[in-house]
């Protein structure tokens, strides 16, 4: 049965949807799966988050071929077009089906008027290719040339001032696919023997004892066990926060803002007869908790709840550990997420410190003396990790940092790597 939607009109109203209305990348398409055919899926994705990789290179090149900028309700067509240079260079698509495609996207778009503009526009990019391609090469402006906004570029290169180009790199590439192997159910052993039987390459970790990585990402379809629980999808950086946090079984943990679940099931494999209370305060997300611990046959205690009413939740309790992933500037997933770059403002690093220390202060009475809270972020700034738990050691003198092999001072900072993992801090405090 032929599908009934154009795939390219629908990454353009994504892309609008996004930039234009601050919506999450991630969250538009996870509501957009039902609507689309599985194959279409990763072809959907690919021009999404690859066109906002590269923003500014394809509003340059527009910018080339176009004296007046398409404003107001003709927004969306200006990311069509971006939607289609995007295809001619970036993509293996034959030029003449990408063209095709995306101007029959103006029919649906319903601006039928302005088929012939974005056709011709398309083609005059074809015709001056090389000589554009050439050009931005030699334009001397940092954020075509590192594909990031000036004000975090600024940010990074004050906190990494020796490392802020590779960490650039790595942002603007695709992440690596990480596995993690349920060892309820399998062994590491096992499943790799699983991955090669189906022609899959793959290798282990060599820290993380439940930890592969595939050489090529593939569709999850494609993995034996994924439907039974037999591995779960996620980055070798946060993997290692739950063994920085070491559960045992018997213990009662806390998982604070724990949506989508990746560490509260990772918990209950690593300790299954740990009482687990995952907390997020969106109420859509604590929905992919729930199905994740289905699907890999674990239970915990889910509740909605906001960090800074902790009474609201769990009343009286007191947790032996605490696992708190903090709301954060998402710099470090950018590779993964990469609106974060076009989303995120300058002023919100402020406003997320606040509440970050405002949660930590709510919960820290929550931790039995001599528990271990483990504060989580996915960032790369240094006001988010290291200062916050500086600050956090002053207000509090019954915290006390644990420094261990792997920890820098005041925590360890993960930075992405092309081959490794995203950029996460991690920091053990013990009352």
């Amino acid at each position: 049965m032929k599908n009934t939607y154009n795939l390219r009109s629908i990454a353009a109203n994504v892309i609008s949807q996004v930039l234009d209305h601050g919506k999450s990348l991630n969250t538009i398409l996870l509501d957009l799966q039902q609507n689309i055919s599985v194959k279409d899926r990763a072809l959907l994705q690919e021009l999404c988050y690859g066109t906002l990789r590269i923003l500014p290179k394809l509003e340059y090149y527009i910018q080339q071929l176009m004296i007046h900028p398409m404003i107001g309700k003709q927004r969306v067509f200006h990311y069509l077009l971006m939607i289609g240079i995007y295809q001619l260079i970036y993509t293996r698509i034959p030029a003449h089906a990408a063209l095709f495609e995306t101007v029959s996207a103006v029919n649906t778009l319903k601006q039928p008027k302005l088929k012939k503009l974005i056709n011709g526009v398309l083609r005059q990019f074809q015709r001056k290719q090389i000589k554009l391609l050439k050009q931005i090469e030699e334009i001397n402006k940092d954020e075509i040339y590192y594909l990031h906004p000036n004000w975090l570029l600024t940010r990074i290169q004050l906190a990494y001032p020796h490392q802020w180009q590779q960490i650039l790199i790595a942002n603007n590439q695709k992440p690596p696919m990480w596995l993690r192997v349920n060892r309820l159910h399998q062994s590491r052993c096992k499943y790799l023997a699983l991955l090669q039987q189906v022609g899959i390459k793959a290798y282990a970790h060599p820290s993380y004892k439940d930890a592969i990585r595939l050489i090529a990402p593939c569709s999850v379809n494609k993995l034996p066990g994924f439907t039974l629980g037999w591995i779960t999808i996620q980055d070798i950086s946060a993997q290692g926060c739950v063994y920085l946090l070491d559960p045992q079984n018997g213990e009662k943990i806390l998982d604070l803002c724990a949506a989508p679940g990746g560490k509260t099931t990772h918990i209950l494999e690593v300790a299954p007869n740990s009482q687990v209370l995952a907390i997020d305060i969106n109420k859509q997300r604590l929905q992919c908790i729930k199905e994740n611990l289905q699907r890999l046959q674990l239970q915990a205690t889910i509740k909605i709840g906001d960090g800074r009413n902790p009474k609201a939740w769990c009343g009286n309790q007191i947790f032996d550990r605490i696992l708190f992933d903090a709301p954060c500037s998402a710099t470090g997933v950018i590779r993964r997420h990469p609106d974060i770059k076009w989303l995120r403002r300058d002023n919100d690093i402020v406003k997320l410190t606040r509440l970050q220390a405002e949660i930590m202060d709510a919960i820290w009475p929550k931790l039995k003396k001599g528990g271990l809270m483990l504060y989580v972020t996915c960032s790369i700034l240094p006001e988010e990790n290291q200062q916050q738990i500086i600050s956090f050691l002053q207000r509090h003198p019954d915290a006390q940092f644990i420094k261990t092999e792997t920890t820098d001072t005041f925590g360890k900072q993960y930075l992405p790597h092309p081959e490794g993992g995203d950029g996460f801090f991690c920091a053990k405090l013990t009352k």
